[in-house]
């Protein structure tokens, strides 16, 4: 534990913090997205996901699923044909999720305008100062 000594709190190491730990392994610039098209699309194909995110890579993509998947959030259904085809769908505490993230989403809407607003003026303010 580290404590911060100012408030006398102490704070979990990142591999006991829950928020650290778990937020991490879903909490990039994909997971979410991928977690929301598969609740959007129930089951769904790797090539499916792609068209949906063309600015993710094949090899991004492989290793997001492979960590969604071992975190328990989505389940992987590989069939023995040729060609190979493997379906994904959420597991149920995948979909747990789905309320959250749809949450983070309305609040990112509803304040998007603002923030952009706020780093337009906090970039102009240090471009000034740094002259």
């Amino acid at each position: 534990m580290v404590k911060n000594f100012e408030k006398n709190i102490e704070f979990p190491t990142a591999e006991n913090c829950p928020m650290r730990n778990i937020v991490a392994r879903f909490g990039n610039k994909w997971a979410m997205l991928i977690l929301y098209i598969m609740y959007e699309e129930g089951t769904i194909r790797f090539r499916d996901i792609i068209v949906r995110l063309p600015e993710i890579s094949t090899k991004v993509l492989s290793k997001e699923l492979k960590v969604l998947e071992e975190d328990g959030l989505i389940i992987r259904k590989a069939y023995a044909i040729v060609p190979p085809k493997v379906e994904y769908t959420l597991s149920a505490r995948g979909a747990s999720l789905i309320p959250i993230i749809v949450e983070l989403y309305e609040w990112a809407k509803s304040n998007m305008q603002s923030i952009k607003a706020d780093r337009v003026k906090y970039q102009s303010r240090n471009s000034t100062e740094s002259c």
